[in-house]
């Protein structure tokens, strides 16, 4: 029997085997000059070299289906921190500094209200980011989108000494979550199958539900550039974003981790997965169930860590540890 998110329309399987298949095609380019990327595979953000000291992070994102809700409501000034956020946060990642990025306006017909509100959102974005958003591009497409998506690439700054991969992630190191703010940008076709029934202006969240999934997707800039400009050994930077903690597994490493004391799930998840019917394990793979990034730092480090962490997020705290099983992410 088929997940409900491929029922819904999305195969992860399906979208993990086209990434592979383009990526073939693209190892295969031949610039006639030595090649200026610095091997990454499989981590959040591309990183090429300047020069001998210096990188250049690269990272591109949309916001995906979660344009949807936005045009149910009518209501864009929100989405555009979404797009700032998908983008920044990978950047990070890689232990980078966000400084710029470009946005990508995919729309049937140029709106110039809706476009404004965009605006709002991508400035405030920007801000919350500490980057500057010098340009873009509006591509009028009602051959192929009906609607509008937006997207961006971002760009960020990283001396090549301090590149964060996880190779340095030992056995016993402890993983500091991060709350999120809601579902973020990822798996808004399964939610949206899931919540088909309820009304956008149902409040039994607290408040109306389509104000829950138009949360903005947390920024986690600031906090994340605190923790590697201190004394902190900072050893692996994840944005928990599709296929939830087991992106812990992107981290390079021969390591495994092991997640026993998670961060609180939003209500908004259990809706999901009670009127959806989606099983408990596939709602972790595809939501981050409340933890927005995770930080992997050394051992000795971790209370450092959480009292600087908990400056910006006060209900962060160590939601496991790594483990000696290489690949297995596991929940307790």
């Amino acid at each position: 029997m088929r997940d409900a998110y491929e029922r819904a329309g999305v195969s992860q399987a399906a979208a993990n085997s086209a990434v592979e298949a383009l990526a073939r095609s693209l190892r295969g380019i031949d610039t006639g000059k030595p090649s200026r990327v610095v091997p990454l595979p499989g981590h959040y953000a591309s990183v090429v070299r300047l020069d001998d000291r210096a990188g250049l992070a690269l990272s591109t994102d949309t916001v995906g289906t979660k344009m949807v809700v936005a045009e149910r409501l009518g209501r864009y000034d929100t989405i555009g921190i979404d797009c700032v956020a998908m983008n920044v946060n990978d950047v990070i990642c890689v232990g980078a500094e966000p400084i710029a990025m470009l946005d990508f306006i995919l729309t049937e017909r140029a709106d110039p209200a809706v476009c404004e509100q965009l605006g709002v959102g991508l400035a405030k974005g920007a801000e919350l980011a500490g980057i500057e958003i010098p340009g873009g591009e509006i591509a009028q497409v009602a051959e192929i989108v009906s609607g509008h998506e937006l997207g961006g690439t971002c760009v960020g700054l990283v001396d090549l000494d301090a590149i964060i991969t996880g190779a340095a992630v030992e056995p016993g190191d402890p993983v500091i979550g991060l709350p999120s703010s809601g579902l973020h940008s990822n798996g808004y076709t399964l939610a949206r199958t899931a919540l088909a029934g309820v009304a956008l202006g149902d409040e039994r969240l607290g408040r109306p539900l389509g104000e829950v999934l138009l949360e903005p997707t947390e920024i986690y800039v600031r906090a994340v550039l605190d923790l590697l400009r201190s004394p902190v050994d900072v050893r692996g930077l994840v944005h928990i974003t599709g296929d939830g903690l087991n992106n812990l597994g992107r981290l390079a490493g021969e390591v495994g981790y092991e997640i026993d004391d998670p961060l609180p799930v939003p209500p908004v998840f259990r809706l999901i997965r009670e009127l959806g019917r989606v099983s408990d394990h596939e709602m972790h793979e595809v939501f981050n169930m409340g933890c927005g990034f995770c930080c992997v730092v050394a051992a000795e480090d971790a209370e450092d860590a959480l009292e600087l962490l908990r400056g910006h997020y006060p209900s962060a705290r160590q939601i496991g540890r790594v483990t000696a099983e290489a690949g297995v992410v596991a929940r307790r």
